[in-house]
């Protein structure tokens, strides 16, 4: 057991030098000024105020969330119907379908992006509408997979016994089978709903500029401004709602099981 556990210290280390380090750097940066030398550290809480007290950043932030929500309910209600449908199917059919549904991840995701751009360049379609587009085609994918995961391992003798206590079509699906892929919407909303809260590049590519959401701030603050201070506090913001989000996500999920 001793030799198995030296197994994980590379991934340790590994974690500490690019996981560990960076957040408590980003964490340093957000409650500090700039300008600081490393001798006279001057901690402040200025960078937040400066974010809540302005209406443009909490607009954005809002927009934001927004984005990310309706995102999200669209995978649910295409993703669904879509892993059901695969769910049924036989298993070498299956196999095919979710060969198809992966086949676009196999290419990166900005050049997918780009191809979209030019697909939508000339459409008329408002820059909201267009970043909508591209994240429900990029993050569709994630949704589909783990809800079809959840139906596939369900045990269809379930729903045999649901038909034979007298439940119809209708109400073995509300009884028996969508409870039991509720971990998989579950594990879809969070692979759904995460990226697409701090994407920045399909915001970009295919708002034109003109639709900016929070990870579009943090890039413009870091890359472009050099303001580290200030967009290290919006990505420790980002983080504080990415983790309270995940907390009620899992909070849910549990309290399915219990049920």
């Amino acid at each position: 057991m001793k030799s198995f556990r030296r197994m994980v210290y590379p991934y340790i280390i590994w974690a500490g030098i690019f996981i560990v380090i960076p957040m408590l750097m980003i964490v340093f940066y957000a409650f500090s000024k700039e300008g600081n030398a490393v001798m006279t550290v001057s901690f402040t809480l200025d960078n937040f105020i400066r974010f809540f007290s302005d209406s443009i950043f909490v607009n954005v932030l809002l927009r934001s969330l927004k984005l990310a929500i309706i995102t999200t309910i669209i995978c649910i209600v295409i993703g669904y119907p879509c892993a059901y449908f695969m769910a049924q199917l036989k298993p070498n059919s299956q196999t095919l379908m979710v060969l198809l549904v992966t086949f676009p991840m196999w290419i990166n995701m900005l050049v997918r992006t780009y191809a979209w751009r030019g697909l939508l360049i000339e459409s008329g379609l408002s820059p909201e509408l267009k970043v909508y587009i591209g994240m429900i085609y990029n993050f569709l994918p994630f949704m589909i997979l783990q809800v079809y995961t959840s139906l596939s391992k369900m045990d269809r003798d379930l729903i045999t016994a649901a038909h034979d206590l007298g439940c119809d079509n209708k109400k073995a699906f509300l009884k028996v089978t969508l409870p039991l892929s509720v971990p998989g919407i579950i594990s879809g909303i969070t692979l759904v709903f995460l990226p697409a809260v701090s994407s920045f590049f399909i915001p970009r590519l295919l708002g034109g500029g003109s639709y900016v959401l929070v990870g579009n701030l943090v890039e413009n603050y870091f890359v472009t401004t050099g303001d580290w201070n200030f967009g290290s506090a919006i990505s420790l913001i980002m983080t504080v709602v990415i983790l309270i989000s995940m907390y009620f996500t899992r909070k849910f999920d549990y309290s399915k099981e219990d049920r």
